[in-house]
């Protein structure tokens, strides 16, 4: 089989098509990223540069170009012209001071409150939605109460006219680039009960699941509607893959039951929709896999991105391949926090080969699960050995196919 370009390697993955060799394209890369000036078209030739299958996700709005949602890969989020907003801090003498929000529309008013912390990224400003505010709310956005998800409709407005010709013509540029250095083009992110967990916290949502199952499908389905809004935009830039997150729609935070009544109905319409524009559609789950492997067969997934066999639970290499042969494609397969940051390099050697051994050849793509972000001399040494190991890989036959 002649050389492939990494746009054709990975394709041909996503499509269970024999490649010439495993493809290895990181999931995301921000300790190189940053070298590289958050610029991702820089980062995709760094990334070619060190002989990985890159790939392109557009739009390349980076974290302080979205502060009200650094977490939240995409398009812009805009609130309607209605609305106000109001931020104030208050001093605690002896404790951190806490960050007050207000949200003012013509439905209502929406209030959340954050304590402070040592590492608390976004000085005097609380986003719409982010991680680090979920530990640290003292309250919530969202808690269940009437009226609130009429006032929540006014921030969740469809993408602005401005925002889509940005997309448009970033979209030109990218095909331009891709065709250039033969890689994929991505773009998302799509979301659903991600958000919902930044709206509520973890804890009140899965408590809000069971006592008020109604607010949070109600709550579920408004994003689903804003969410496929934002996807026909990313799916009319002509992407061939799109990315859904799906960090915390695992089983350890979604009970299975909720999740098929819930959530796989509208799943199955984001996939469907970027089947339509002629997208794959990815999902970005990392733990809690197994349960719902059924799920992601019935929904629709091409590829499951983020198989990590160490941090997340429910996550068997070999059960899940043995349920998704033929398929789902698979992307991950070693730990990037623990393995690749953190380990001996025989470990990551042998991490390397495991899941190549497990997960492929065909239908898999390797990758350090999700990220690396530790840049430090042992992360580039580890680095180093990840790739020698993946270069090892493509020279070495499978049993099965020796003599053929």
């Amino acid at each position: 089989m002649p050389d492939l370009t990494s746009r054709e390697r990975l394709a041909r993955a996503l499509r269970f098509e024999t490649p010439d060799y495993v493809p290895c394209s990181f999931m995301s890369f921000t300790a190189l990223r940053r070298r590289c000036q958050e610029n991702m078209y820089e980062l995709v030739k760094a990334e070619r540069t060190n002989g990985l299958d890159s790939f392109l996700f557009i739009p390349t709005l980076s974290r302080p170009q979205r502060p009200e949602h650094p977490e939240l890969r995409g398009l812009p989020v805009r609130f309607d012209s209605a609305v106000e907003m109001r931020e104030r801090r208050e001093d605690v003498p002896g404790q951190h001071a806490v960050l007050h929000k207000e949200y003012s529309t013509p439905a209502g008013k929406l209030q959340t409150s954050v304590r402070l912390s040592d590492d608390w990224p976004h000085g005097d400003h609380i986003p719409f939605m982010d991680d680090y505010q979920v530990p640290r709310a003292t309250k919530p956005l969202l808690t269940g109460e009437a009226g609130e998800l009429e006032a929540l409709r006014f921030l969740l407005t469809p993408p602005q006219a401005d925002d889509v010709a940005a997309f448009q013509a970033e979209a030109e540029r990218a095909h331009a680039f891709v065709r250039e250095q033969g890689v994929l083009l991505a773009g998302g992110w799509g979301v659903g009960v991600d958000m919902a967990d930044w709206l509520c916290g973890f804890e009140n949502l899965m408590l809000l699941e069971h006592d008020r199952p109604a607010f949070v499908e109600e709550l579920l389905e408004m994003i689903h509607v804003w969410n496929q809004q934002r996807m026909a935009v990313v799916l009319a830039g002509k992407v061939d893959l799109f990315i859904y997150r799906a960090w915390y729609e695992g089983c350890d935070f979604v009970n299975p039951k909720f999740y098929r009544k819930v959530i796989l109905p509208r799943l199955k319409s984001d996939a469907a929709l970027a089947h339509e524009h002629g997208a794959r559609f990815g999902y970005i789950c990392s733990s809690g896999i197994v349960p719902l492997l059924n799920d992601y067969l019935e929904a629709g997934i091409d590829v499951l991105i983020g198989v990590d066999p160490v941090q997340g639970t429910k996550t068997d290499l070999g059960e899940i391949r043995k349920k998704t042969a033929g398929r789902i494609a698979l992307w991950g397969g070693v730990s990037g926090a623990v393995t690749v940051e953190m380990g001996e390099k025989e470990e990551v050697r042998a991490a390397v080969r495991h899941a190549i051994e497990t997960l492929g050849p065909e239908g898999f793509i390797l990758s350090p699960v999700d990220n690396i972000t530790v840049d430090a001399p042992r992360t580039w040494q580890n680095l180093e050995v990840f790739i020698d190991e993946w270069k090892l890989r493509r020279s070495v036959k499978r049993p099965d196919s020796a003599g053929a």
